[in-house]
This record gives C-alpha cells, sequence and structure tokens, in this order.
C-alpha cells in the first residue's frame, strides 16, 4: 500500500522546511512506499526553492490559488493508495505513519482516517480551550450520527483518504473557497463508508490562525460552517483570510 502526501503551498517558505523534515524523519529506518508532493499555490516567495532542496520531493504548480484547488492538483499529480491531506505548518508526530497504516491495513472498509491538531506555539491554557472545541465537536459528529445518519468531522490538514474512496465521490469540490472544505469531504465520504475520527491521531501545527482571529473567533467559524456544511451541503461563510508568519 503506498501513501502520497499531497501538501499545498502558498508563501510557506518560513514553514515548509520543517513539515518537510518531519515526513523525512518520520520515515527513516521505515519501509513503507511513501511519495511527497508539494503544491505550489501561486507563491512569490522561496517557497518551491524550499521544498525543492528536499530529496524526492515533487513539485506540482497549481496557479489557481485556493486550498481545494491546491488539494485537487496535488492529488491529481499522486500515485497512492492513500492520500494524506496535511498543510505545510503541520508537523508530523514520529508515529503518525505506522498509526495511519495500521489502521488501514487491519479494517479495509475505513475510507478515511483523521485526527485533531496540537498547536505547538500556543499556550498550555489555550490548548486547553482548542481541545475543548474538538471534544464538542466530536459529540456533535456522534449525535448527528445517531440521529440523523449524518457524520462529517475532518480535519482539513491532518486526514488520509483512500483514493478508490476520493475517486468515487467525485473528487473535491472547487466551488468551495476555504470553510467546510474537510466537512464537505467527510460528509460524502460517510455516504459511501466508514470514516474515522480519533484523538489517537494528532498532528502538530501552527497556531497562527487562531492568534490572528482568537480563539473563540474561529472555533465558532468552523462550527457553524460544520453545521452548514453537514445539513445544508455547503458552507456558510464563502470569504477567509490568509494568515502567514511575518
Amino acid at each position: 500500500m503506498k501513501l502520497s502526501f499531497v501538501i499545498p503551498a502558498y508563501n510557506e517558505e518560513t514553514l515548509i522546511g520543517e513539515c518537510l523534515k518531519a515526513i523525512s524523519k518520520a520515515t527513516e529506518s521505515k519501509k513503507y512506499d511513501i511519495e511527497v508532493i508539494v503544491v505550489d499555490n501561486a507563491s512569490t516567495d522561496k517557497t518551491t526553492e524550499i521544498a525543492g532542496s528536499f530529496e524526492g520531493v515533487k513539485i506540482v504548480k497549481e496557479p489557481h490559488k485556493g486550498i481545494v484547488w491546491a488539494r485537487k492538483a496535488g492529488f491529481l499529480a499522486s500515485t497512492g493508495d492513500l492520500i494524506a491531506n496535511i498543510d505545510a505548518d503541520g508537523i508530523l508526530p514520529p508515529l503518525w505513519l505506522d498509526s495511519v497504516f495500521s489502521e488501514f491495513n487491519k479494517d479495509p472498509l475505513l475510507l478515511a482516517l483523521s485526527g485533531p491538531y496540537i498547536y505547538y506555539d500556543l499556550s498550555f491554557s489555550k490548548r486547553l480551550m482548542t481541545k475543548f472545541f474538538y471534544v464538542i465537536g466530536y459529540i456533535s459528529d456522534w449525535f448527528n450520527g445517531v440521529f440523523f445518519n449524518k457524520r462529517s468531522m475532518l480535519q482539513g490538514g491532518n486526514y488520509v483518504v483512500r483514493r478508490e474512496a476520493l475517486l468515487k465521490i467525485g473528487g473535491f469540490d472547487t466551488t468551495i473557497e476555504f470553510y467546510g472544505e474537510d466537512t464537505d469531504m467527510g460528509r460524502r465520504l460517510h455516504k459511501i463508508g466508514k470514516v474515522k475520527w480519533t484523538f489517537s491521531l494528532p498532528m502538530y501545527t501552527s497556531g497562527r490562525r487562531l492568534k490572528g482571529e482568537g480563539i473563540i473567533t474561529v472555533g465558532l467559524k468552523y462550527a457553524i460552517n460544520y453545521l452548514w456544511t453537514t445539513f445544508i451541503g455547503k458552507p456558510f461563510s464563502k470569504n477567509y483570510s490568509d494568515i502567514r508568519p511575518k
């Protein structure tokens, strides 16, 4: 079973190196079949140069700016049976790959696997707040599944999906700009099979958006768009702000 990392990157020269270093470290002395694809999504900085300096990394250009367009371009260029969608500011924990391959190998019915973010640059109290939001989201997703047969919880920069399942649902919906793109994926995948969200698959990431807009504001935006996409089929918000390190 082969796994393809797809990493959208727009002006990520500050963080893309750490993301790729973590993947390299996680695959050291492992026999997993891995490919790494960085999608340069109309960057104007040194993102491509830095990503290209890592051995074996494939660079794909996607001039149409947008996270969903970038994920789609990376998927079309990939060859893996599993597609790991992570973000350029994500840092893979050492045992992340072991957990992913274990879950998919033991359960052929599993279509997608996802877990939470751990914001490495936020204070302990703020990380607790984000965990609270995840717990509420997890409970809501369980409730929606039991009472409405609608489950849709995925973390956009930390999920793995089977290629065949992604093709079966028609791939990525490029009409979605930002908010709700992960919920839309989870919603459509749940209609055809098993989607699993677990606290046992964390991904370290930057808290830059939470710092820039505020934890409560961001949490409410994600909550509204999660519910809107789950029950209406499209996100509530169409506009979003680019958050990049200075």
